[in-house]
């Protein structure tokens, strides 16, 4: 991205888009007890806060009555459509991951099979976006924390905890490109997510060799554990690749959420906050839930100067339902240099 003279100028950036993660797979509903929401109208009716609050894209899982994460499409069918009814505009974005949280104490906390997460471009209501991970990574959740964000949760349980510090990401290559393919035809927006340069070449080199032909929407996901750490420096170096047609929101966890999130209002890009990403306050005195940090992100935004997206000005940015018909337009309207002509393509001479 080229940041110019005046990019720090409210009025030369777009309209802030806040993501809103709600729906906390990663956490029990005691962990913040009557803020996550378990049964099918707490969580519509969370959704609905979320959007009165300033948030215009819903980062959405969904709960069984038990409180556990749930894996059945059907669920999600169920919400989908709930959240449709109630806040039509909002842009509905399914995490890709389903539910990775463990059945049960002392098992695993892993990411659903390839058939199942493919499953989703099978939504009914359609979703706008399905976040979708590039490059088998390491999801360490814990290493960045302290041990006082685990306090008084269900990651103070050592098992739970061990659960969560083995957890890893499956995103084969052919995993990958048959899940864009799927969610295209299914006209699903690839919210790609981004742990790190690496993986936004892999998105880049994908786009090049014409297996996403749409608008270049991501989030860079700084929450170490394999995965970026949460720093200038690390920013930085991802936002001088990206180029400058693309939609670019941050993401980080724990007490890390609110600075990284500054750095993104006060520098043109979008944000995240919820209680997927983090339950405590900037000096740990008290819980702070989605709407409460919405709420904040609002505030401060305002203290920037920069209006927040309404949800039609969040539709149009993101630009929810476009696709490209080739990949010359596609590399075109999302800022990137053309493919070469000639010469060795090298791995553009694989089959898209």
């Amino acid at each position: 991205m080229n940041f110019l003279d005046g990019h720090l100028f409210p009025e030369n950036q777009q309209p802030l888009i806040i993501t809103a993660a709600p729906y906390a797979p990663g956490w029990l509903p005691s962990d913040f007890p009557g803020e996550i929401p378990v049964t099918m109208d707490e969580q519509i009716q969370k959704a609905v806060d979320c959007y009165n609050a300033g948030a215009t894209v819903l980062h959405l899982h969904v709960r069984e009555l038990d409180g556990k994460g749930s894996k059945r499409l059907s669920k999600f069918n169920e919400l989908i459509a709930g959240v449709r009814k109630a806040v039509p505009e909002m842009i509905i974005q399914v995490g890709g991951s389903i539910s990775f949280a463990p059945e049960s104490e002392g098992a695993a906390a892993k990411w659903l099979s390839d058939d199942t997460r493919h499953m989703l471009a099978e939504l009914e209501p359609t979703p706008d976006q399905v976040t979708v991970t590039v490059n088998t990574s390491q999801m360490n959740v814990t290493e960045h924390a302290e041990l006082a964000d685990f306090k008084g949760t269900s990651r103070e349980n050592p098992a739970i905890f061990e659960a969560y510090k083995e957890m890893t990401v499956p995103a084969q290559p052919g995993w990958v490109e048959e899940h864009i393919r799927r969610l295209t035809a299914a006209g699903i927006q690839s919210a790609f997510q981004c742990y790190n340069i690496n993986s936004f070449e892999s998105v880049e080199r994908l786009m090049r060799r014409g297996i996403y032909k749409g608008p270049l929407v991501m989030n860079w996901v700084a929450i170490s554990g394999g995965m970026d750490a949460p720093n200038i420096y690390n920013l930085s170096n991802f936002v001088r690749a990206v180029p400058d047609g693309a939609v670019l929101t941050l993401e980080s966890s724990v007490r890390n959420v609110l600075p990284v999130n500054m750095f993104g209002v006060a520098m043109g890009l979008h944000v995240r906050c919820g209680t997927e990403d983090v339950l405590w306050n900037q000096t740990r005195t008290a819980k702070i839930g989605t709407v409460a940090q919405i709420e904040q992100l609002v505030r401060i935004a305002r203290e920037f100067g920069r209006p927040i997206a309404t949800a039609q000005q969040a539709r149009e940015i993101s630009k929810i339902g476009v696709f490209y018909k080739t990949t010359e337009e596609s590399l075109l309207a999302n800022g990137f240099a053309p493919n070469r002509n000639g010469g060795n393509q090298g791995f553009l001479r694989k089959a898209a």
